[in-house]
């Protein structure tokens, strides 16, 4: 059992270069974790070995003036975003935990995080995660030490390398250090609720609010299941736009707005604490944790992410921001992935059914020459995106 195997724990990058160079020379197959609150998404094939990056956690320089940190991977994020918090600044891609939702323990890590490219609700104004990876270094597969990116924002060299490596879950190499931009943290914050709207009609409404000039930071849609949940307790649906910035600026957008969307009903506010609560429950998915169903994230065009849940029985929420349906539905998954590709986007099942699918077509035989060129022994995660066939 993988709970039964004891984790290596290096402490140095020398340390886990020798590892992964000792597990090619004898065919073994390494588990690669952080603090492995996301460890059970993803199904692997038989590993040899567990390593963890979680003593790989020091902070390596933090520039407040030139909005950049670099940090080692075991870094936890609840310890960067307070250190960032202590200037005035944050992760502005709203980095999710999952924790409740996936019944894990402990505390998400930087690596974690960035090799699984998780974004909050503000990705539709910041980028998602892999969009805020200056450089990285990291060990591959193959036991090889290499870097990409550097340490200032305008740095554009390894954007590519960048891309690829954040969402590979681990399979392709493990970090050793990363470096991420930061930005100033907002001064105000302001959500607009409309209430009892369709899914349908909470499209139409969060378009305009997105295609306009208000700089919506956030924006998502709660049909009644969810709409129940904390801190709302709502007896219906919920539409919800996030304001940000300064006091002056968020007022006059949030007036603008209010009188762009008047022909969908009242609107109502929530400010400060109560919004950041909003956003945090959205972020962490929290009205469908403890459900037994099969939960999917669907990523989807945001104009095409209601038809997603309509065509397929259950229970959703829309993290319109994030490009986000989350949906409950006990549906095959074969049939979940379908309707998921054929609205132009793609699944994964954080419980209930394997989290990826096989690959196919030449997106298939691209990731499997990418995984070839940097782990050609299969050493790291072995198995982890191949998906089920």
């Amino acid at each position: 059992m993988l709970d039964q195997v004891r984790p290596l724990k290096p402490t140095t990058p020398e340390e886990v270069q020798a590892i992964v160079a000792e597990a090619g020379a004898h065919a073994r197959h390494i588990e690669v974790v952080g603090a492995g609150t996301k460890r059970a998404i993803g199904a692997m094939d038989p590993i040899d070995m567990v390593l963890s990056t979680q003593r790989l956690d020091r902070i390596v320089d933090y520039s407040p003036d030139e909005l950049v940190l670099t940090a080692q991977p075991g870094v936890r994020i609840a310890d960067l975003e307070k250190i960032c918090a202590s200037r005035g600044q944050m992760l502005a891609f709203e980095p999710p935990r999952w924790t409740r939702l996936l019944g894990a323990r402990g505390e998400p890590t930087l690596g974690g995080v960035i090799g699984a490219n998780l974004s909050g609700p503000r990705r539709i104004r910041a980028g998602a995660a892999r969009d805020h990876l200056l450089g990285f270094e990291a060990v591959s597969g193959r036991g090889e030490v290499f870097k990409a990116g550097g340490k200032v924002v305008k740095n554009v060299t390894g954007y590519d390398l960048m891309k690829l490596m954040a969402g590979s879950w681990g399979t392709l190499a493990i970090f050793t250090e990363l470096t991420i931009k930061v930005l100033p943290a907002p001064r105000t914050e302001l959500t607009l609720l409309l209430f009892g709207l369709a899914d349908v009609r909470a499209a139409e409404a969060m378009q305009a609010a997105l295609n306009g000039p208000f700089e919506v930071s956030g924006a998502a849609h709660l049909p009644t299941f969810a709409a129940r949940s904390r801190p709302l307790k709502a007896e219906m649906p919920v539409t919800a736009l996030r304001l940000e910035g300064f006091e002056a600026s968020v007022e006059a957008r949030a007036q603008a707005l209010v009188a762009a969307l008047s022909s969908f009903g009242r609107i109502d506010e929530l400010e400060g604490e109560h919004s950041r609560e909003f956003w945090g429950q959205v972020r962490e998915v929290e009205a469908f944790a403890g459900d037994p169903r099969p939960l999917w994230r669907l990523s989807l065009p945001p104009a095409q992410g209601w038809k997603g849940p309509h065509a397929l029985p259950g229970d959703a929420l829309y993290d319109w921001g994030g490009g986000l349906a989350w949906l409950l539905t006990e549906e095959p998954a074969d049939k979940v992935r379908s309707v998921a590709r054929g609205l132009g986007g793609h699944a994964l099942c954080l419980r209930g059914a394997e989290a990826f699918g096989p690959r196919e077509g030449a997106l298939g035989e691209l990731q499997g020459r990418v995984k070839a060129a940097f782990d050609p022994l299969g050493v790291l995660n072995p198995g982890r995106m191949e998906g089920a066939a």
